[in-house]
């Protein structure tokens, strides 16, 4: 990341709004937001599903949901903000599992980009997907979008809600509709 260009970028935008770059306050803004945009954006440089390396052989091929997972992204749109829960179950198929904070590891690194809810629900299931070759994977993404609270129709606690499917999840709508109401009772 040129976090150089990051702070020149951030003094020209200080300048151009009417603000002076160089007051007290705002003299090291330029740095703090190359900083941050290192930080909350380090999932850019990283292939998400290289983190789900660890598997394990379960006595079972019952369902695995992991519920709640938080996380802040960043719309690629407006570059404000979007943060909320990720719940996603998995059926494992011939028992392989993986390590359930590997799963929270795979929304960290893929939250850690600029982009959209739509696409982030998409990504978690297909990362999830290609590694475990499960029988189906089901993701549920619940965010507030700053864009919708803060401008624009300024309606603040509006919840979006994103859905994504793979394998028996997708094509079976009884366990579809089976999953997804475990994943309610959770929230």
């Amino acid at each position: 990341m040129d976090t150089q260009k990051i702070e020149t970028a951030v003094g020209l935008i200080l300048d151009a709004i009417g603000e002076n770059p160089r007051r007290d306050g705002l003299k090291a803004t330029p740095r703090r937001i190359a900083s941050m945009y290192e930080e909350i954006f380090s999932g850019l440089n990283q292939n998400a599903a290289d983190v789900l390396n660890v598997f394990f052989e379960s006595d079972s091929d019952a369902p695995v949901s992991v519920c709640g997972i938080p996380f802040y992204s960043m719309c690629e749109h407006h570059f404000l903000p979007f943060f909320g829960t990720v719940s996603v179950v998995y059926a494992p198929q011939n028992r392989k599992i993986t390590g359930l904070s590997k799963i929270a590891r795979l929304v960290d690194v893929l939250a850690r980009r600029p982009q959209i809810q739509e696409n982030l629900t998409a990504q978690i299931t297909g990362a999830l997907n290609e590694k475990l070759n499960p029988k189906g994977v089901l993701t549920v993404v619940r965010a507030e979008h700053l864009c919708i609270s803060m401008r624009g129709i300024k309606k603040p606690g509006t919840q979006t809600v994103t859905v994504a499917a793979k394998g028996i999840y997708e094509t079976d709508g009884a366990l579809r509709a089976e999953a997804l109401s475990w994943l309610a009772a959770s929230e």
